[in-house]
Formats: C-alpha cells, sequence, structure tokens
C-alpha cells in the first residue's frame, strides 16, 4: 500500500543569489508527470480539496506560503503535513481522502500523474469509506 510522505527536492543556490530546486521523474517525483496545476488567492478560512482519487497520484509544492494538509488513509490513519518550503514536496498517492487550509499568501503546485477525469474523484467522504474499506 502506497502512503503520504515529504519528498525534499534538491535545495541549488545561495540566499545571496537565490535558489532553484529539480523535481525529476524518477529520481524525486514517483510517476510520470501528465499534468500540472497551481492554485493561488484561496481564503484561509476556505479548506480545499476534500476529496481522493480512484488511480491519480500526485505532488504538492507550497510554493509559495504555507499550507496545511490532512491525509486520511484508507486504514484511517490520519497525518497532517505542513508545507511551508518551496523545496519540500507531499507525495499523494490514489485512495487518500486529503484537504488543504492555504495562508492568504500560498500558493501551490500540483504535480499530477493523470490528466482530469472527473470520473477519477471521490467527493464524498462515506463513498471513500465504503469503496476503500480495509
Amino acid at each position: 500500500m502506497k502512503v503520504p510522505y515529504l519528498i525534499e527536492f534538491p535545495k541549488v543556490g545561495a540566499s545571496d543569489i537565490g535558489f532553484i530546486s529539480i523535481a525529476e521523474h524518477p529520481q524525486y517525483i514517483p510517476f510520470e508527470v501528465k499534468r500540472v496545476f497551481w492554485t493561488y488567492y484561496t481564503p484561509e478560512s476556505v479548506l480545499r480539496g476534500r476529496h481522493a482519487h480512484h488511480i491519480t497520484e500526485q505532488v504538492l509544492v507550497a510554493v509559495a506560503g504555507r499550507i496545511i494538509v490532512t491525509a486520511e488513509q484508507a486504514n484511517g490513519t490520519v497525518e497532517l503535513f505542513r508545507l511551508e518550503d518551496p523545496y519540500v514536496g507531499l507525495y499523494i498517492p490514489p485512495n487518500v481522502w486529503h484537504t488543504m487550509q492555504y495562508s492568504h499568501s500560498a500558493v501551490q503546485l500540483v504535480l499530477a500523474s493523470s490528466t482530469y477525469d472527473e470520473q477519477d474523484y471521490i467527493r464524498q467522504h462515506d463513498q471513500f469509506r465504503q469503496i476503500w474499506k480495509a
């Protein structure tokens, strides 16, 4: 069973000139990237995500600001991840219910293993628990 985990990307540079981080497949990204999207200007009071995927894998990166991610696995294990360094990503495998809460200045970059398909989403928590019962 795949589980969520943090990925530390290379951080190349120095504080006087700035940094660059690299996310390559398969060294750092455990899947071939088929879609990239980003979220921004999300009010702090809004809880986003609130879904799981049947097949899509994702890596979430807070390229700016802070994002608190709650990840619930099918076996009921719940983990809290704090993303606030642009050289750290969070791997979210399929069948993990996840929610995100953003600081006002947060920009989240998402690398996904598949293109958008509404049928891949599990949007009801009760349905998630039924589908992925251990």
